[in-house]
């Protein structure tokens, strides 16, 4: 399925998959908003979560926190479905365009998983950064949507 990595030049220049997965046998994963042009999410897949993102056309993880894949949208109903799969240069991180429709996907609840800005500029060491909200309304209530499972934020 995914070609040996054997040379720099086959890699970078070559049109055959050769994507190199990290010691955890993890590629880091971004998707973005094929409408929007948002970038919605950040994520990891192993050799089967990008394998069937590549076979079913919906996108698939691999969830560090609960060592597992999961197909995205299966519980909130807010499938991925890929319009397109690019990975860059050298092959070690993968960048998706999906479909949300009005969806979701961010498990708290807002459209994108980047809803908050950092704001620029001089830092004051004595003071907190505050960060501004992008997005004013969740998409869905996470509490109903997710009732009984474990949050993956970790402290």
């Amino acid at each position: 399925m995914f070609k040996k990595r054997e040379n720099v030049a086959e890699i970078e220049e070559g049109n055959l998959l050769s994507p190199k997965f990290d010691n955890d046998g993890l590629i880091p994963v971004i998707a973005m908003c094929h409408k929007t042009k948002d970038i919605l999410m950040h994520g990891f897949m192993n050799v089967e979560a990008f394998k069937k993102t590549i076979e079913t056309k919906e996108a698939h993880y691999f969830s560090r926190s609960r060592k597992e894949i999961w197909h995205k949208g299966k519980t909130s109903g807010f499938v991925q479905k890929v319009i397109e799969i690019r990975i860059d240069d050298d092959q070690d991180s993968v960048w998706l365009t999906v479909d949300i429709g009005d969806g979701a996907s961010c498990h708290v609840g807002y459209r994108s998983c980047f809803y908050r800005s950092i704001p620029l500029g001089q830092i004051d060491d004595g003071k907190k950064i505050e960060m501004k909200f992008l997005e004013k309304d969740k998409k869905f209530d996470p509490e109903k949507i997710y009732k009984g499972q474990p949050n993956p934020t970790k402290i």
